[in-house]
């Protein structure tokens, strides 16, 4: 689910690249979108899209790039680009975008999000991460909610526990599902996950508030104060419960120890819930989707979208804008959503077809952009630029795979903080 991603690349590194791609002329009415939607229900989405540019007669011309987590799309982006065929639109998203902004690269969308009111329909800390100085250069898909714990409820009842809103319920739980002799924290052990779970404990133990000056704003007293070494003392306990099969496993085989009843908990993002509905099971009754322990409160975000590269033509330039709303617009917002788990960026979606656990995090995604709790997911690519996101992850990998100590850890912290 992560990207690493920086603009500045070398134009040596990707020229024979750049040369084996065809420069594309855009036809008129055309739009051609990149992107890394391969999966069953992604595609799914992507479809829907294609369908309703060509029904208001645009030609959709796809652009899907499979495998790396995105990576391999945003190698054949900077390749387009520095060749002078950018594609209409591109599958980017947080700090990455201001790195696009930065090289005058992007198109200013502001006429479509004014004509879809999107300064009225999406949270400021939504709409502030969708412009570059001020003007609108991306439209966003969807929110993923991060900070979940998903929970198999069978599990907890073999082993006498009950289903944690705190950390002290949280081990309470974990020792019995132990002691029940099952395993108690499904969990991978791939950077991106360790990250994961990271910052839902930094939210958990320190609050919004602490996460924003510790992980967005980088504060050198937060990353290195109490607060964070409470949070790595809470992740050292968690390893704890974590099998030693964990290392390598991908996040969906963790999932599914939980669907199969080998695990009690798993923390990951809603992406997760596709698993859960594959394999038939529902909401509230085969498995429980919680805050992660501590997070109620707060809601970590991981936001889709589409940024808009500049494009030559003034009917290219029409057809981009008509892209914009078409992304922004309640019927593609539903449809996209309810395929990916996720759920609508933008207010005045219906709810009919949703989910309980869906329906948990709008409620609770429009609460914390009222109360300041709503911020950005670290581990997936919206809070920091790729090159401390990267530093951060490798020291927090190196802590969950070493006897590395939580003192330590917030020193080797700060130090990947000024990472560039």
């Amino acid at each position: 689910m992560k990207i690493k991603l920086s603009v500045q690349v070398t134009l040596a590194a990707l020229a024979t690249i750049a040369v084996a791609l065809p420069v594309v002329s855009a036809q008129a009415a055309e739009v051609e979108v990149l992107h890394y939607w391969t999966s069953g229900g992604e595609a799914k989405s992507v479809a829907e899209l294609k369908k309703m540019m060509e029904a208001k007669g645009i030609n959709w011309k796809d652009f899907a790039v499979a495998g790396g987590g995105g990576e391999n799309a945003m190698t054949a982006l900077k390749a387009r680009v520095i060749a002078g065929s950018a594609p209409t639109a591109a599958q980017i998203k947080g700090p990455s975008i201001q790195e696009w902004g930065k090289e005058g690269v992007l198109a200013n969308i502001d006429a479509a999000a004014t004509e879809g009111k999107w300064e009225a329909n999406l949270p400021k800390v939504v709409s502030n991460v969708m412009k570059y100085q001020g003007h609108y250069v991306a439209a966003p898909v969807n929110v993923h909610r991060v900070n979940w714990l998903w929970i198999n409820p069978e599990v907890l009842a073999k082993a006498g526990a009950k289903a944690p809103t705190n950390f002290v319920e949280f081990f309470d739980a974990a020792d019995k599902i132990k002691k029940a002799g099952m395993i108690a924290v499904a969990h991978g052990g791939q950077p991106w996950q360790d990250a994961t779970v990271f910052e839902s404990v930094a939210l958990g133990v320190g609050g919004a508030d602490f996460y924003k000056k510790a992980i967005v704003q980088l504060d050198p007293a937060s990353l290195t104060g109490p607060t964070m070494i409470k949070t790595f003392e809470t992740l050292a306990k968690i390893k704890t419960y974590i099998d030693k099969d964990a290392a390598g496993r991908d996040w969906n085989l963790a999932t599914a120890m939980i669907i199969n009843g080998k695990a009690g908990m798993q923390f990951m993002g809603d992406w997760a819930k596709g698993e859960f509905t594959a394999a038939g099971k529902q909401p509230g009754k085969d498995y429980l989707c919680m805050p992660a322990p501590g997070t109620d409160k707060a809601f970590t975000f991981n936001i889709d979208s589409m940024t808009m590269f500049k494009v030559k033509s003034a009917e290219e330039q029409k057809s981009q804008l008509v892209l914009a709303g078409a992304i922004m617009s309640p019927e593609f917002q539903e449809v996209f959503n309810l395929n990916k788990g996720s759920i609508p960026a933008r207010a005045g979606v219906s709810r009919a077809k949703f989910d309980s656990c869906a329906i948990k995090s709008m409620d609770d995604m429009d609460a914390t952009s009222k109360n300041g709790g709503l911020v950005p997911s670290f581990a997936h690519g919206m809070a920091i630029d790729s090159a401390k996101a990267g530093a951060f992850q490798d020291v927090i990998a190196k802590f969950m795979n070493s006897s590395m100590t939580p003192q330590a850890a917030v020193l080797a912290l700060a130090k990947a903080a000024k990472a560039k």
